[in-house]
């Protein structure tokens, strides 16, 4: 069982550093801020984003916000190892090795200028991974405080259980969103509400704004009577969708956009009623439920 309270939605900081909108150290803080402000008190790290840079920046805003540590809850994840300036990496790949591990959530700390992670996450899986070895690392890490819950990403039902029978899982984050709803009929939701296991969804909008094809111009067409009806925005309507799913998925929103930080906890707000939830995946998938 999770020993953690994350916050409904998560502040994801993917796209805070570098590798996008390049944010500096007061805007960041002023960022940080606004969640907290807007009830978002948890924040989605990787020690990859910003080409290993991104941690950093965020604890330089940390650190000069003088927020209280017990106010927020930060994850991060580790095993990737890409090509950067600040690494030897000649070709990307995975390190779960105990000591990888324990090395690069010291380095996180450091980074976050934090003592502990809320939860720690295995980013992709590896197929090197050795089970014992990753529960021993999360053990010594556990016991020494510098991680209260462990958990995976982008990991499949069969590897999760391979992790599992050594070490207890909390969390998953993984794809999920109303164009992207495989998670939900592939028996992953159903084994993680068996297993206690949380799920986390990177990029819950999908594709609906981002491409022009045809399931998103069927969802925008639906959404638009879904916004007249509700009174709430597609964003809002699609992250309800998620929300009320019953394995308790926990959106991880990336946006720096202030008005939608603003708007995000509207979803939890709002309950569709359930032929609308099932009108957005006919949409979606292009045909009746099976």
């Amino acid at each position: 069982m999770t020993k953690t309270t994350l916050s409904p939605i998560i502040a994801g900081a993917m796209n805070w550093g570098i590798w996008d909108k390049n944010l500096n150290t007061k805007e960041m803080k002023n960022m940080i801020h606004l969640c907290l402000e807007n009830k978002i008190t948890t924040f989605d790290h990787a020690d990859i984003y910003g080409s290993y840079t991104t941690e950093s920046e965020f604890g330089k805003a940390f650190a000069s916000s003088k927020i209280e540590r017990e106010k927020m809850q930060l994850i991060s994840k580790c095993g990737i190892q890409m090509k950067a300036e600040s690494r030897p990496t000649k070709i990307k790949h995975y390190d779960y090795s105990k000591e990888y591990i324990i090395w690069s959530v010291e380095n996180s700390l450091k980074n976050l200028q934090t003592d502990y992670l809320d939860v720690l996450l295995l980013h992709r899986p590896s197929p090197l991974m050795q089970a014992d070895e990753i529960a021993e690392a999360v053990s010594k890490l556990k016991s020494e405080g510098k991680i209260i819950d462990f958990g995976l990403s982008n990991f499949t039902t069969s590897q999760t259980e391979l992790i599992r029978q050594k070490t207890e899982i909390s969390y998953n984050q993984i794809s999920f969103s109303a164009t992207n709803f495989e998670p939900m009929l592939n028996g992953s939701f159903d084994y993680m509400q068996i297993h206690n296991i949380r799920p986390m969804s990177w990029n819950p909008l999908g594709s609906v704004f981002r491409q022009e094809n045809e399931q998103t111009h069927r969802l925008r067409k639906l959404l638009a009577t879904l916004v007249s009806k509700y009174e709430f925005g597609s964003d809002t309507i699609l992250l309800s969708w998620i929300l009320q799913h019953p394995a308790k998925v926990i959106p991880i929103a990336g946006t720096v956009n202030v008005a939608r930080i603003q708007s995000l906890m509207k979803a939890t707000e709002l309950k569709l009623d359930k032929e609308d939830w099932f009108a957005i995946w006919t949409e979606s998938a292009g045909n009746e439920v099976p």
